[in-house]
């Protein structure tokens, strides 16, 4: 497995929140998706960690943050990463 770590600065948290009511059910129907977490680490970062199948199906999710306009969010980094373990 392999997941995308997306860390991120809030323009507008309120909208990024509503944001993801959209969102999450396109990722969830992402080939290759097991899992997936949105985290407000504060008013002003937030980070979401994106399990997926293969790597091959995680850096295809990287695709979908490309070209993608800063409005509610802007995005600080985005990286796929082994998954060593989990429970």
């Amino acid at each position: 497995m392999h997941a995308v770590i997306i860390n991120v600065t809030f323009n507008d948290l309120a909208a990024a929140r509503a944001e993801l009511n959209e969102l999450v059910p396109q990722v969830a129907g992402s080939p290759g998706f097991v899992a997936g977490y949105w985290i407000a680490l504060s008013p002003e970062k937030g980070t979401s960690v994106v399990v997926c199948d293969t790597e091959e199906s995680a850096q295809a999710l990287t695709k979908m943050t490309e070209g993608a306009p800063a409005t509610t969010v802007t995005m600080d980094s985005v990286e796929v990463g082994e998954v060593l373990g989990h429970a």
